[in-house]
């Protein structure tokens, strides 16, 4: 077995430079991971949000083999039972109306394509509808040429900015500003995270979601919301536009979003993402030959997808990471040299008093922790559900440490 060093040196020989790994990971049993040197990591960042089960979870695991051993892939003109069976669950949990329907992707950014191109058919499902859409200061969508057309970041859009859509990025938080935007009378659909996790975990104000529902629907325009990180139970419901502590719920056929994009933590670690049109007027805005995936729904993601949304929810996780989530946040809160903490569940951004947050997850990987540091000043934990109090007390226990030596 390759050292980590010589492991990372082939990396960058042979894969293309828009990653820049720090470990090369053998295997993992639930929170933990070990990499080819044989050293052990707590990782609170569950591949950003995917392994909603942890590693090699048995659930997961025999779902994975059971399938592989019947039945790997059908094109589609064909289908399966998993993909059948997932669909329904989806339309389920979400809350759809009669009439919704589900389509399904590779990844979280094809979800989002998916809803770009049934957004742009709306409001008469033709070719000359409403073609302004509109997102929010802070988002992330994607990084393919539609999901970057929402994506606010620049160091993101801009190099591809002749080729992403029409998009107005509205202030985070700002009801005013959505009505003004929304008076024209020519936005296509409003996309919004409830939580953004790229900008540093921030959720968004209370009262903006139903607001935004009402303003959307009294102005025309469709209300999409992007779960790809707070969906399946991370937040403590499976939807986060579900969560009381969120702005939530909205569900039901006047109340709900009429899109929702999921991904990440759906297959808990294999790839699909998936778009649910929430009622019958979105679901017939694509029509056939209008979008369509090799690979997307494929036996094998539905399979353990189904597997993974079924485990959440005999296990009770949601509830778990309600619960070890608040906790969490006001332990982190009081640890010297942590400014506050936000989010909801197991979606937390630990936002620092001086140190750099790069600097911080660099400590904290070298004293056995995972996490990610996209915001310059916030830590961003994105934990397996199946986390135990006392791995995450054990994080916290580490934090001043931590903080002092990146200091």
């Amino acid at each position: 077995m390759q050292s980590n060093s010589t492991a990372l040196e082939q990396y960058r020989q042979r894969l293309l430079g828009v990653f820049s790994p720090t470990l090369v990971l053998d295997h993992g049993l639930g929170a933990q991971v070990w990499d080819v040197d044989g050293r052990e990591y707590l990782d609170l960042l569950g591949g950003i949000a995917v392994n909603a089960l942890g590693h090699a979870h048995p659930a997961w695991v025999k779902a994975l083999a059971v399938q592989a051993s019947r039945l790997g892939h059908v094109s589609n003109r064909y289908t399966s039972e998993p993909q059948i069976a997932l669909a329904g669950k989806l339309l389920e949990i979400t809350g759809a109306a009669p009439g919704g329907r589900v389509f399904f992707s590779n990844s979280g950014t094809e979800a989002n394509e998916a809803a770009l191109k049934a957004a742009l058919r709306h409001p008469t499902g033709g070719t000359g509808g409403r073609h302004r859409l509109l997102a929010l200061e802070g988002s992330f969508h994607g990084r393919t040429l539609g999901g970057l057309s929402l994506t606010a970041k620049a160091a993101y859009r801009e190099p591809f900015a002749e080729f992403t859509g029409p998009v107005q990025f509205l202030p985070h938080g700002d009801l005013d500003a959505l009505e003004d935007a929304l008076k024209g009378g020519d936005a296509a659909a409003l996309v919004v995270e409830v939580i953004q996790g790229e900008a540093g975990v921030i959720p968004l104000p209370a009262a903006y979601l139903a607001e935004a529902r009402r303003l959307t629907r009294q102005y025309g325009a469709l209300l999409w919301i992007d779960e790809i990180q707070t969906g399946i139970g991370r937040t403590g419901t499976w939807m986060a536009y579900q969560n009381p502590a969120l702005g939530g719920p909205l569900d039901g056929p006047e109340g709900g979003p009429d899109l929702v994009t999921l991904a990440k933590g759906l297959g808990g670690g294999f790839p699909v993402g998936a778009m649910v049109a929430m009622n019958g007027p979105t679901a017939a805005l694509l029509r056939p030959g209008d979008h369509g995936s090799t690979f997307g729904g494929g036996p094998l993601a539905t399979a353990v997808a189904l597997a993974t949304v079924q485990t959440v929810e005999d296990q009770e996780l949601m509830d778990w990471a309600r619960v070890l989530g608040g906790r969490w946040r006001e332990e982190l809160a009081n640890v010297p040299g942590v400014k506050a903490t936000r989010g909801e569940g197991l979606l937390i951004g630990v936002v620092l008093e001086g140190a750099k947050a790069t600097a911080v997850g660099e400590a904290a990987q070298a004293a056995g922790f995972l996490t990610a540091a996209h915001d310059p000043h916030a830590l961003r934990l994105a934990p397996p559900l199946i986390l135990t109090e006392s791995q995450a007390q054990r994080f916290t226990a580490a934090l001043p440490a931590i903080i002092k030596e990146a200091a």
